[in-house]
């Protein structure tokens, strides 16, 4: 029966429904100068999915990354963890991922040029791998997605944009920039171009862009200035983009080439890899590397009436493993091949009432082969394919919203040398996974209150996804999480349900105040739990299933002390809980943390100048899952001073960590070994405009 109205409103909709083109609409609230980098700004924005963030019921960020090279981040999951919400699983300080509300990995959808982006997530130890350079702009929805982007989307999506040639006249634009980071004697430095071409009568552009970018750092040091042997990394990074655009068609393309070498911890490191020179970025002891190629073209153009987007591209991930004395043992590579078309339909209007549609269709091939000696997860391959519609009813201060997606995902696995051989406890299997999805919520903006105006939104959105490749038939020793993990292949789908709702209050020449609540329920959500058999010393851990509950909340308050003087505060707090298993508590769950900042700013005509000291408190967590250790509460000061030449010159100064604070993040993976977070770091960027 779901199924039935799924298909009658997918494809009967659109005959009576249509979708508002995107145009760029700019949101009236005045756009204060203190503002952090990280906050919204508005935009157009979510392929297609809405127009501007006030005009969805979804929690939708938009993140300027202008400001990402100035705030001494060390990578794109560090940079998205200063906002409310976000957190990040970290392996030292290169190997991060991020996590949205508890939830990481194969449950965040990651898009890259319009492309869902793949990066061997399902390990602990396995990052993002995306650097902060050569992005435009970063669009983040908290909460389940399915509906639009497919499995993964189950706890949020991380659509991330690349810099396109935004000047409005023939020419070449060149920037440079270094960045030196004092904790590791790090350095990371890129050079970019972006050309842009008009006709005589500027009615079709021409574009390109490059980006060359190179990184090296030794080991981190913690608080008590111990050296964290074999934390250290190198990267290399290419991006290539080029295109055409006019009134009726526009073609965007986009390659990228990366290549990055991480060092890590294992059990028994010290035992045969004795500490070198301390800014030795030699990579002889057990280290990744991971080589990615990627390549994205999406095109727009009109059918009659509708707006279509088609997308594909292709990506190759090739991630090699070094567990010392320089013999590969792990080899796999993920290729994807990947497709995907919107229609926006056009709109239909009753008076001062809207009526628009949109529709999203996804095809994904994915196929994982071993070349190694040593095997986790078996060769496989996997395809998926997601459609989805959403229907929009506007009138002026409300939005109505709501959709129905189906998803289908299917799984074979091949006998891959003894993982799965005869005999074996998992064997090769296919497994086919079926469901659909919903989404309904509204939006009411610009609610007058006293001195203030209001937006009030509220959604329910639910998610499908079924177990990865790891969680249905690994069979292998993970000496980077120190256990043997051992997948299940009659795993049930991973469902949930979730609610959001948020408020947001504001007068410009009083405060900002932004809230948020959610609750998200799974049923049969997929965990590691402990079992009472070993391998050579290693205690065993199997997928099992349970139901699980994950809320919190997210509060910023920004007084405007005075026209150059801001006052930020943000608290957020989360918890998670299942119902069996040894422990009734969800893994990776953040502390609660609040961030105090004050921000003093200085702007004449094209200069820009930012004084912002910040305290961070962080809770302690006793509330743990089988594999994890408790943490306490600590307390880290920061400084970040600006200073900003429009179109010429950029200097940031950022000091984490001023009293070099010793401490474990709970979500540091290092704790298990006893190893402390990083201590204090300097982070010099300079960036030039030619």
């Amino acid at each position: 029966m779901i199924l039935r109205w799924l298909f009658i409103g997918v494809f009967l909709f659109p005959f009576f429904g249509s979708a508002q083109i995107l145009d760029s609409v700019k949101f009236e609230k005045p756009q204060n100068k203190t503002e952090d980098n990280f906050e919204q700004i508005e935009q157009v924005i979510v392929n297609g999915l809405v127009s501007e963030t006030k005009n969805t019921s979804l929690n939708v960020s938009l993140i300027n990354t202008k400001g990402f090279l100035l705030n001494g981040a060390y990578n794109l999951s560090d940079a998205l963890s200063r906002i409310p919400g976000i957190s990040q699983l970290t392996t030292g300080v290169a190997i991060s991922k991020p996590v949205i509300r508890g939830l990481y990995g194969n449950r965040i959808m990651v898009l890259l040029s319009g492309m869902r982006f793949d990066n061997q997530q399902w390990q602990d130890e396995h990052g993002l791998g995306l650097s902060q350079l050569g992005i435009g702009r970063i669009e983040l929805i908290k909460g389940a997605t399915s509906l639009i982007y497919g499995t993964e989307a189950i706890g949020g999506t991380i659509n991330i944009i690349e810099e396109i040639p935004a000047f409005e006249l023939n020419g070449t634009k060149r920037d440079a920039g270094i960045a030196y980071y004092s904790n590791t004697a790090g350095v990371l430095s890129d050079f970019g171009l972006q050309r842009r071409l008009f006709n005589k009568n500027k009615s079709v552009t021409k574009w390109q862009t490059l980006r060359f970018g190179i990184e090296n750092h030794a080991d981190y040091t913690d608080g008590n200035n111990n050296r964290v042997l074999n934390t250290r990394n190198k990267g290399l990074l290419l991006k290539l983009g080029w295109g055409k655009s006019s009134a009726k068609f526009s073609n965007e393309n986009r390659y990228m080439f990366s290549y990055n070498q991480y060092g890590f911890v294992m059990d028994g490191l010290n035992d045969f890899f004795k500490p070198d020179a301390r800014l030795s970025r030699s990579l002889n002891g057990p280290h990744h590397n991971v080589m990615l190629n990627t390549f994205s073209s999406q095109n727009r153009f009109q059918v009659k009436s509708t707006k279509v987007n088609f997308n594909y591209g292709f990506q190759s991930n090739s991630r090699m493993e070094d567990e010392g004395g320089g013999q590969i043992s792990l080899n796999m590579h993920l290729l994807s091949l990947l497709q995907n078309m919107q229609f926006t339909f056009p709109q239909n209007n009753y008076g001062r009432s809207s009526l628009s549609y949109f529709v999203n269709q996804q095809l994904t091939f994915t196929n994982n082969k071993n070349y190694g000696g040593r095997v986790i997860v078996p060769d496989a391959n996997m395809t998926e394919a997601n459609l989805g519609g959403l229907l929009k009813f506007t009138r002026p201060y409300l939005v109505l919203d709501g959709g129905l997606g189906i998803a289908f995902k299917s799984f074979q696995t091949y006998q891959t040398r003894t993982l799965n051989s005869p005999g074996e406890r998992i064997q090769p299997f296919s497994k086919n996974a079926l469901a659909s999805n919903a989404s309904v919520g509204f939006a009411l903006t610009k609610i007058n209150l006293f001195f203030f105006r209001m937006d009030v939104k509220g959604n329910l959105g639910t998610g499908f996804r079924p177990g990865n490749l790891a969680e249905l038939s690994c069979n292998g020793l993970h000496e980077g999480s120190i256990r043997y993990e051992l997948g299940n292949p009659n795993l049930k789908n991973e469902t949930n349900i979730t609610y959001d709702f948020s408020i947001d209050l504001w007068s410009y020449k009083i405060l900002d105040f932004k809230f948020s609540g959610y609750v998200n329920q799974f049923n049969n959500y997929i965990y590691l739990a402990p079992t009472k058999d070993s391998f050579y010393g290693y205690q065993v851990f199997k997928y099992e299933q349970t139901n699980a509950k994950i809320l919190g909340t997210e509060t910023l308050v920004n007084f405007h002390i005075w026209k150059r003087l801001d006052w930020v505060n943000i608290w957020s707090q989360i918890s998670g809980t299942k119902n069996t298993g040894s422990s009734n508590y969800l893994p990776f769950i953040s502390p609660n943390k609040f961030t105090t900042r004050i921000v003093y700013f200085v702007s004449e005509k094209d200069k820009l100048f930012t004084f912002s000291p910040e305290m961070v408190f962080v809770g302690e967590q006793l509330k743990t899952a089988e594999f994890e250790t408790t943490t306490k509460a600590y307390k880290l000061f920061n400084i970040q001073l600006d200073y900003q030449i429009t179109n010429k010159w950029n200097f940031s100064l950022t000091v984490r960590n001023l009293t070099n604070a010793v401490y474990f993040d709970h979500l540091s993976r290092l704790k298990a070994y006893n190893l402390y977070n990083q201590g204090r770091n300097f982070a010099i960027s300079l960036r030039k405009t030619f």
